[in-house]
């Protein structure tokens, strides 16, 4: 569990959950203008910006989340680790974006099933009072489940007071039918149920409609290619994206991330179409490559972004 606060002043305890709400919306153009500036424009900027209803000036950044929950940790490998997408992402604008169903098959397909979905910009008030009322910024007491490398789940939400988080570790494993609660008290696995419920209603919001998300940016989190050992034969596929292997991520694994903008994204996608997550990707120098492509979110500008915080 963790609470950060950060940004101008607080939220009042005696403000009422409109008051909240609407803080949160309107706090949105103070907080976050660097992620949408870091963007340059592109990363999937929506085509018409908010604007107040005078229309005189601009309104809450629509390319800025006001809720996003995330894994952090757990058992994977760091080439997972730096490119995993967060559960679902709430914009001011009503935009949800979250990963969709993939096929059951190996390999999987070379890039994520990433929709986007739209809900009403009340709508958005609302989620984020009950994120708040779930326990998001609070010190709530969780429990910890006696699960051995398990995720956490991390609960990010914009108020008026700053950036409120609620990390939970093992959420959704205990409570399942042949799943431990030992160690659990009544409160916690209710605590840990409303958490349950409002992830679920944030990755399949009622009513809203689905379409694929069509980024503006593709990062790789690249690493040497090494043979899989599944007796598979995987055709090579020609890198059509910046010269690999990019900035270093880790080092010390030999991670390192580019990201394609714009053209160059085009053709990543159009590539990736004929390419699975074990294909060997081969850049102009002749080198195999292992990549791990993670389309940017609006609100991301870059390698950066994939660094997990």
């Amino acid at each position: 569990m963790r609470r950060n606060r950060r940004g101008p002043g607080f939220v009042q305890p005696g403000m009422t959950t409109s008051a909240v709400r609407l803080a949160a919306l309107l706090a949105l153009a103070v907080l976050l203008p660097a992620c949408a500036a870091g963007a340059g424009g592109d990363a999937g900027a929506p085509a018409d910006p908010a604007a107040s209803p005078s229309g005189d000036a601009p309104g809450p950044d629509a390319a800025a989340p006001v809720i996003q929950v995330a894994h952090t940790g757990g058992f994977v490998t760091p080439q997972m680790l730096a490119g995993r997408l967060p559960l679902a992402t709430v914009y001011a604008d009503g935009r949800v974006i979250t990963e969709g169903p993939v096929p059951a098959i190996y390999p999987g397909p070379a890039l994520p099933n990433l929709q986007v979905q739209r809900v009403e910009p009340a709508r958005v008030g609302e989620l984020v009072d009950r994120a708040l009322a779930a326990g998001v910024g609070s010190a709530a007491d969780l429990g910890s489940p006696p699960v051995a490398d398990a995720p956490s789940t991390r609960f990010t939400v914009v108020t008026g007071g700053g950036t409120e988080t609620l990390e939970v570790y093992a959420l959704g494993v205990t409570g399942l039918p042949g799943t431990p609660a030992d160690g659990l008290t009544a409160e916690q696995q209710q605590a840990r149920a409303e958490l349950s419920a409002l992830l679920d209603e944030l990755i399949a919001p009622a009513g809203a409609d689905s379409e694929r998300y069509v980024p503006e940016a593709v990062a790789a989190v690249a690493t040497g290619w090494t043979d899989p050992g599944d007796g598979l034969t995987q055709p090579e596929v020609v890198w059509p994206g910046p010269p690999l292997p990019g900035e270093a991520l880790d080092e010390r694994l030999g991670l390192s991330c580019v990201a394609a903008r714009a053209e160059a994204a085009q053709a990543v996608l159009e590539a990736a179409a004929s390419a699975n997550a074990v294909t060997p990707w081969v850049d102009d120098e002749g080198r195999r490559w292992s990549l791990l492509l993670r389309p940017l979110l609006p609100h991301e500008s870059g390698c950066a972004d994939l660094v997990e915080g």
